[in-house]
């Protein structure tokens, strides 16, 4: 699935470049651009929804869509060894919140029992928002055309996909096709290049990355139409919680900035 997902993405995005004319700036792309691409590739698509998927097989939808979610909170975290950033009191606290919201959702709300159904599960999920925010900073360091980066990424990370199946290679039911087609296309090549055009024609960046606080709340609506789910009471409030925490935690980090 993720073979062709990814596939499909790449297909998606070349055919953009083509329309959009920058055809010629694939093969201008630097080395350095080239291995960072590369890079980015392994770390998503490959390794980020390896991960990702295989904790949707493990949890329910509610609970493994929201923790993947905690990732703005992991590039704080992350920003800390890696970009030598440090973090006030005040995004601690901002982080201690979100992570009760995770608690929230892992326990099912039962905190002082801290009994985790799945586990393995749960640290996936966890695991994939690490990777993600890491994708993102190293991301923020490639200087190259931002569709022709995804572009380069995703074909990277079709080819680590489909090393990784060669040795099982075997054609699938047409609507697995067709199902891996439809999240290459929305799920990763089409909506990717959506979201660069939405925070491109924003007057501010803020203004496009407020409506994220949006999507757990819809995929619970969508999870339980489509999927039929019965959704927890611990669900929405952990998810409530993490949205604040993450809040907070920009805007402990605007006011940080303002004073430097």
């Amino acid at each position: 699935m993720l073979f062709y997902s990814s596939l499909t993405a790449s297909i998606a995005l070349f055919i953009i470049i083509i329309f959009q004319g920058k055809t010629s700036k694939i093969f201008k792309s630097g080395k350095k651009e080239v291995l960072c691409s590369a890079i980015l590739g392994l770390m998503n698509p490959f390794l980020y929804y390896i991960i990702l998927f295989k904790a949707y097989t493990l949890l329910p939808a509610q609970i493994a869509q929201p923790l993947n979610f905690i990732w703005p909170i992991m590039i704080v975290i992350l920003s800390i060894p890696i970009l030598k950033q440090k973090i006030p009191a005040k995004s601690l606290l901002a982080i201690s919140i979100s992570f009760i919201g995770v608690l929230l959702i892992s326990t099912k709300g039962n905190l002082f029992n801290l009994n985790i159904d799945e586990p393995y599960g749960v640290i996936l999920a966890l695991s994939s928002s690490v990777v993600w925010a890491l994708f993102f900073i190293i991301n923020v360091k490639n200087k190259n055309d931002e569709i022709i980066r995804l572009f380069l990424s995703f074909s990277f990370g079709s080819v680590y996909t489909f090393i990784l199946i060669l040795p099982n290679f075997s054609s699938p039911h047409v609507f697995g096709i067709l199902g891996a087609v439809y999240i290459g296309l929305f799920e990763m090549g089409i909506t990717f290049m959506l979201w660069i055009k939405a925070l491109k024609y924003s007057h501010t960046t803020a203004q496009v990355n407020n409506l994220i606080y949006l999507t757990p709340f819809i995929s619970l609506v969508i999870v339980r139409i489509v999927i039929k789910e019965k959704i927890l009471i611990s669900s929405i409030a952990g998810i409530a919680f993490i949205i604040f925490g993450i809040i907070l935690q920009k805007k402990f980090g605007t006011e940080r900035d303002t004073s430097n």
